[in-house]
C-alpha cells in the first residue's frame, strides 16, 4: 500500500523519516538505542516481578513505583519497536489510525508518569512530615483514587487530539521530519487552520509540567523544613535518604523537557536531528535509569535483586 495514497481527508499512511540527515548513521545509532530499550524491559519487569513476589513491599511507596515501572514499559514499548525497525528494516511506513493510536499512547503515558511522579512526593511528604498517620493516609483505596484519577486526566486531556488530526486535509505529504508520531511533527504536515491544535498541545504541556512540578517542589518544600528539625544528624541523613531515589526520577523525567523547551526557543536554527534526539532520549532514558536508580538505593529491592543472582550462582 503506498503512503500517497488517500481517502478522503487524510493519507492511508505516513512515512516515518527517522532522524533527519542522520539516514547514514541509523545502524549505529540504533546501537544504544536497542540496549537502552533492553535495559528498561530487563529493569522494570525485574521491579515488577519483585514487587508483586514480595508481600511486605506491598506498601503505598513501592505500590507506587510498580505504577512508575508499567508506565515506562508502555512509554518505551509504545516508540522504540517502530523507531528500530525504521532504522534496521527500513520500514518507514505507518498506518494513519496506528499513528494516531501511537500519539495518543505516547501522550497519555507522559502524563500519566508526570501524575505518579506527584503521588510519589506526595507518599514521601506523608511519611516524613505526618510518619504517625502514614498508613491511616495512604490506604489501598486511596491508592487505587490516585491511580484512577492519573489515568483518567491523561486520558480525558489525550482524547481530543486524534479526533482534531483527524478532520484535517494533509496536503503537505504524508512524509513525518520525525521518528515516531509527535503531535507537533503530524499538524505541520496538515492544511487549514491549526492554531487551535497548536494552542492546545501547548497549553497541555505547560499545564501538566508547571502544575505537576510546582506540587512537587512544595511538597519537597515541607519535606525539607520537616528533615531539619530532627534533632541528629543521623536521623537527618536517613530521612531524606527515603526521598533521593524520588529526586533521581523527577530530574531523569523533567530534565530532559526543560532542556527540549529551552533548546526549541533559544536555539531555533538547532540542526533537527538535535531536537529529535532530544525528543528520544526523554522517552529512553526515565525508563531506562529509574530502575537503576531505584534499585541501587532502595534496600529491600537491592537485597531482592542480589538474593535472585546468588541462586543463579548456587
Amino acid at each position: 500500500m503506498s503512503a500517497s495514497n488517500v481517502t478522503s481527508s487524510h493519507p492511508v499512511a505516513f512515512l516515518l523519516v527517522g532522524i533527519p540527515g542522520l539516514e547514514h548513521l541509523h545502524i549505529w545509532i540504533s546501537i544504544p538505542f536497542c540496549f537502552t530499550y533492553t535495559l528498561a524491559l530487563l529493569g522494570n519487569c525485574t521491579l515488577l516481578f519483585i514487587i508483586r513476589a514480595d508481600a511486605a513491599l506491598h506498601e503505598p511507596m513501592y505500590l507506587f513505583l510498580a505504577m512508575l515501572a508499567t508506565i515506562d514499559l508502555v512509554l518505551s514499548s509504545t516508540t522504540l519497536p517502530k523507531i528500530l525497525s525504521i532504522f534496521w528494516f527500513r520500514e518507514r511506513e505507518i498506518n494513519f489510525y496506528a499513528c494516531l493510536i501511537q500519539m495518543f499512547f505516547l501522550h497519555s503515558f507522559s502524563i500519566m508518569e508526570s501524575a505518579v511522579l506527584l503521588a510519589m512526593a506526595f507518599d514521601r511528604y506523608v511519611a516524613i512530615c505526618k510518619p504517625l498517620h502514614y498508613t491511616t493516609v495512604l490506604t489501598r483505596p486511596l491508592i487505587v483514587k490516585i491511580g484512577v484519577a492519573a489515568v483518567t486526566r491523561a486520558v480525558t486531556l489525550m482524547t481530543p487530539l486524534p479526533f482534531l488530526l483527524r478532520r484535517f486535509h494533509y496536503c503537505r505529504g504524508p512524509v513525518i521530519s520525525h521518528c515516531y508520531c509527535e503531535h507537533m511533527a503530524v499538524v505541520r504536515l496538515a492544511c487549514g487552520d491549526t492554531r487551535f491544535n497548536n494552542i492546545y498541545g501547548i497549553a497541555v504541556a505547560v499545564f501538566i509540567v508547571v502544575l505537576d512540578l510546582l506540587f512537587v517542589i512544595l511538597s519537597y518544600v515541607f519535606i525539607l523544613r520537616a528533615v531539619l528539625q530532627l534533632a541528629s544528624r543521623e536521623a537527618r541523613y536517613k530521612a531524606f535518604g527515603t526521598c533521593v531515589s524520588h529526586i533521581g526520577a523527577i530530574l531523569a523525567f523533567y530534565t530532559p523537557v526543560v532542556i527540549s523547551s529551552v533548546l526549541h526557543r533559544v536555539a531555533r536554527q538547532a540542526a533537527p536531528h538535535v531536537h529529535i534526539l532530544l525528543a528520544v532520549f526523554y522517552l529512553l532514558f526515565p525508563p531506562m535509569i529509574n530502575p537503576i536508580i531505584y534499585g541501587v538505593k532502595t534496600k529491600q529491592i537491592r537485597d531482592h535483586v542480589l538474593s535472585l543472582f546468588q541462586r543463579k550462582d548456587v
